[in-house]
């Protein structure tokens, strides 16, 4: 069995393979990192048809690999993906939060209150309101860990995971669970859960979890 993930940012390839490799290791897991998209969308203001036509160009790509499933680690582009999972259905096509969204939900209840911390301030945008389809009575608590992608890119990984840690202890007092939006945030899971009082939740491994059930697999 194949899973393709396709990237926006090379920094989630790392989290990804981990993932995969600790809850899923037997699956045979294909990257294809496209690192313009992030910079086409930061720069062109928002979502155009043309990002939603390269979307779907890449997932029939990754059709033709032989994908069984997708997953997409780009957290800013959900409708785009959507239009992959329209086209490509039954195949499962997943969004890199829609996992995490539907445990986060689970834990918190339809009217808890959810801290959601991004380091792409677009991530901000548009994943608010991914929680409340599921959930239109939940409170998002938004915070953005402004530094800590730039920390991350020049190479400092600890400074990436203290600069969500600070972020973190400031905005969730309160919440009933932590979503951290970014693939590459999940790096820093245990330094948010260090000053946080609630669950922490990574898209990874809520995704792993996710694709495994849809496919058929034991969990």
């Amino acid at each position: 069995m194949r899973i393709a993930l396709i990237h926006g940012l090379r920094n989630s390839v790392g989290p990804a393979r981990e993932a995969f490799q600790r809850l899923w290791p037997e699956v045979d897991v294909a990257n294809l990192l496209e690192d313009s998209l992030s910079a086409d969308l930061a720069r062109q203001g928002g979502l155009t048809p043309g990002m939603t036509e390269r979307f779907l160009t890449l997932a029939r790509y990754m059709v033709g690999c032989g994908a069984d499933g997708l997953l997409f680690t780009c957290s800013a582009f959900g409708p785009c993906i959507e239009a992959c999972a329209r086209e490509l259905s039954p195949l499962p096509v997943l969004k890199p939060n829609e996992a995490m969204i539907e445990e986060a939900v689970a834990r918190a209840g339809p009217n808890g209150r959810i801290g959601l911390l991004a380091t792409f301030p677009a991530t901000l945008d548009t994943m608010p309101d991914e929680f409340r389809r599921v959930a239109p009575g939940v409170t998002i608590v938004p915070a953005l860990a402004e530094d800590a992608l730039a920390l991350l890119d020049a190479g400092d990984g600890d400074g990436h995971d203290r600069s969500a840690a600070r972020a973190a202890k400031a905005a969730f007092e309160g919440c009933d669970v932590v979503a951290l939006a970014q693939f590459s945030l999940a790096r820093a899971a245990r330094s948010v859960a260090e000053v946080v009082t609630c669950d922490v939740l990574t898209t990874p491994d809520s995704a792993v979890r996710k694709l495994r059930h849809s496919l058929g697999a034991a969990v």
